[in-house]
């Protein structure tokens, strides 16, 4: 997948954004715009470092390894836009179909497990730190 990672983050937020249009609105770069979400270089920026953060990491370590100031990080900006426990669903149904796309036949339902459960726990680990209090106020 390493070698495929840019056109394999493009594949996941379109999976995020064709199971839920709504979501494109809580991408600064992407409110307020007709543009094919493809062809957004912001979007691909972000695509990549995302799909990297998530897919390469939990492959390659098995578990969530973010230091505790990133997890505060996007704790933050994770509730500063709103994002609630149902997105977090929909990230992770975009990422299962966007790796099991990207090995094809080489998917087993305990791959489906393992990924799944990888996913659960730097999503648990985001929640954890949306809190009020993590804001930053201008």
């Amino acid at each position: 997948m390493k070698q495929n990672i840019p056109d394999l983050s493009l594949r996941f937020f379109s999976l995020i954004l064709e199971i839920a249009p709504a979501a494109k609105n809580m991408f600064s770069f992407l409110k307020d715009t007709d543009e094919i979400p493809q062809n957004n270089p912001k979007l691909k920026a972000h695509a990549v470092k995302v799909f990297k953060m998530v897919s390469i990491q939990l492959h390659e370590k098995g578990e969530v390894v973010v230091a505790d100031t990133t997890l505060k990080w996007l704790g933050s900006v994770h509730l500063q836009n709103g994002v609630i426990d149902p997105h977090f669903e929909v990230v992770k149904e975009a990422l299962l179909r966007t790796v099991k796309e990207a090995i094809g036949e080489k998917w087993s339902e305990e791959m489906n497990g393992a990924w799944g459960e990888a996913y659960d726990q730097l999503a648990t680990a985001i929640k954890n730190e949306m809190k009020p209090e993590s804001l930053q106020t201008s």
